[in-house]
C-alpha cells in the first residue's frame, strides 16, 4: 500500500508543480517522477528489511540476501534510467520484466504469510494477493505509459 501511495501522491504533486512552472500538463513526466520516487522508496526497503525480503524469495533460488541487495540496486538504477531519454525505453522494458519477475516472490510471501518488515510469518497471507496482483499490473501499465508509450515520447 505504501508504494502505491508514494507513486500516486508524488505523481500528483509533480503534475501540479509542472503545471505551475510550465503552464501545461506533462502526464508522462509527472508519472516518471512518481515512479522514480516509488522505486527509491521500495529500494530502501531492500536495504532496511533485507532479512524479511530474503524470506519472500522461493526456496529454490540461491543467494537470497545478495538477490535482495541486487534488486534494490536495480530499482535505484531504474529510478534514474527512466529520466535519461536515450535509456528510457530500455529501462521501461527492464522495469516491466522486473515487475513480472517479482510477482512469484510476492505470491510466495503471501502463501507463507511473510511479513517482510518484521521478517516473521504472521503476515497477511493469500488474501493479500487480491491487492498485490492488481497492484503489480498497475505498476507495469504505469511504467509502460510513462516510459515507452506514445504518451511518453511527447516532448
Amino acid at each position: 500500500m505504501k508504494p502505491l501511495l508514494v507513486l500516486l501522491i508524488v505523481s500528483i504533486l509533480a503534475g501540479i508543480g509542472i503545471y505551475l512552472i510550465d503552464d501545461r500538463v506533462d502526464v508522462a513526466f509527472a508519472g516518471r517522477i512518481g515512479l522514480s520516487a516509488m522505486l527509491v522508496f521500495t529500494a530502501g526497503g531492500h536495504f532496511a528489511f533485507t532479512k524479511g525480503m530474503a524470506a519472500m524469495i522461493p526456496d529454490f533460488i540461491p543467494f537470497k540476501t545478495g538477490m535482495v541487495y541486487l534488486t534494490g540496486v536495480l530499482e535505484l538504477a531504474g529510478a534514474i534510467g527512466i529520466h535519461i531519454p536515450a535509456l528510457r525505453d530500455i529501462t521501461g522494458w527492464c522495469l516491466i520484466i522486473f515487475f513480472v519477475v517479482l510477482l512469484p516472490a510476492n505470491i510466495n510471501a503471501a502463501m507463507r504469510h511473510i511479513d517482510y518488515e518484521k521478517g516473521t510469518t504472521d503476515g497477511n497471507g493469500p488474501r493479500y494477493l487480491w491487492f498485490r496482483v492488481p497492484l503489480q499490473i498497475l505498476f507495469i501499465v504505469w511504467t509502460y505509459g510513462c516510459t515507452i508509450s506514445l504518451l511518453a515520447q511527447i516532448r
